[in-house]
């Protein structure tokens, strides 16, 4: 392969198989004959801006070693490291994306950077949470519905796929997903189709799939809750996010960084006192960058000016203060039972 050379894979044997290999070997996209001439021309039309897109992204790389910063992230260890050249590797094509993690992680900036690295950067970006919609309305909020449909349709609804036609559509908890609607979901991504509720006319569903969950995706499939033949649609490039107390003096980073931007709306210029980041860094922080993110916000507004660890809405724990500290450096959240 010459370098910069642009692969467009076309068979009459496609197989999930081998459409997640193609794209994990670096392919721009994966057509099955009879090709889609206007998708084809489509996807020629994007070839100079993924080149565009590799020269950005590759010379980012560099930069990320040093800045520990990426996009709306922040994280310099090694384990984010390897998110960011994930991202890197899969931003510039059309594969779709499962991003796996512990609630409170980042998964939806992961999301995002893949958008926004993506040919498709321009275009729009939506994102919903299926287990945050009842179960009778899920198929409307994707798909939409024609006016009269059902009792309580007076009007017409345009769904999330139609939203971000040509873009990055982005299914947040799809493990909550009611079954049924996996299966007509599985339908809209392998014929690039979609019909309202209660409509007959086939409307194009141009999207770049990236999906999340909290949950072990094959834990899911053997409990029944997602479909296995969806998953593998799904997880052509998976992406582990890394919980918070795997990621070592990232802590740091952070709550840095979240104070600084508190302090840019308030006009403040609070800091953090070395030993509050020295504790904040001993928190084994089950809700992650979440659980911190409140954290910061709660002891910026208890701070007049220093933070220091009087300020933190934590206390040691008692066999810390007595010496008997264990290997976890478990804190204790005030007004919590020990």
């Amino acid at each position: 392969e010459l370098p910069g050379t642009q692969v467009v894979l076309i068979t009459g044997h496609a197989t999930v198989s081998s459409a997640i290999e193609a794209f994990r070997l670096g392919v721009v996209d994966y057509l099955v004959k009879p090709v889609d001439t206007m998708r084809l021309r489509q996807i020629l039309r994007n070839m100079m801006r993924t080149l565009d897109l590799r020269a950005e992204v590759d010379g980012l790389r560099d930069q990320l070693r040093s800045a520990g910063r990426f996009g709306a992230m922040v994280g310099a260890s090694k384990v984010m490291q390897d998110v960011y050249d994930q991202i890197l590797r899969v931003a510039p094509t059309d594969a779709p994306v499962l991003v796996v993690g512990e609630t409170g992680t980042g998964k939806e900036l992961v999301a995002e950077t893949v958008h926004q690295l993506s040919a498709r950067a321009k275009q729009p970006y939506v994102a919903v949470n299926c287990g945050a919609i009842a179960p009778t309305l899920v198929e409307s909020e994707l798909f939409g519905h024609e006016k009269g449909s059902f009792t309580g349709a007076t009007s017409q609804r345009i769904g999330v796929f139609e939203r971000a036609h040509q873009g990055t559509l982005f299914l947040d908890e799809v493990t909550e997903m009611p079954l049924d609607l996996q299966v007509k979901l599985l339908r809209v991504l392998e014929t690039g189709e979609l019909h309202r509720i209660g409509g007959s006319t086939a409307i194009p569903a141009d999207v770049r799939i990236v999906a999340a969950t909290n949950r072990d995706p094959h834990q899911a499939v053997e409990a029944g809750q997602l479909r296995e033949d969806l998953l593998y649609r799904l997880m052509v490039f998976p992406i582990r996010v890394p919980p918070l107390r795997d990621r070592g003096n990232d802590v740091e980073l952070i709550a840095e960084h979240l104070l600084s931007r508190l302090n840019q709306k308030a006009g403040t210029e609070k800091r953090f006192t070395q030993e509050a980041l020295d504790a904040l860094a001993k928190q084994s922080w089950p809700g992650n960058v979440r659980e911190l993110a409140n954290c910061v916000e709660r002891a910026f507004i208890l701070a007049t000016d220093r933070i220091d660890v009087d300020a933190l809405p934590f206390t040691p724990n008692p066999a810390e203060e007595s010496g008997e500290r264990g290997g976890d450096g478990i804190w204790v959240p005030l007004g919590a039972s020990v």
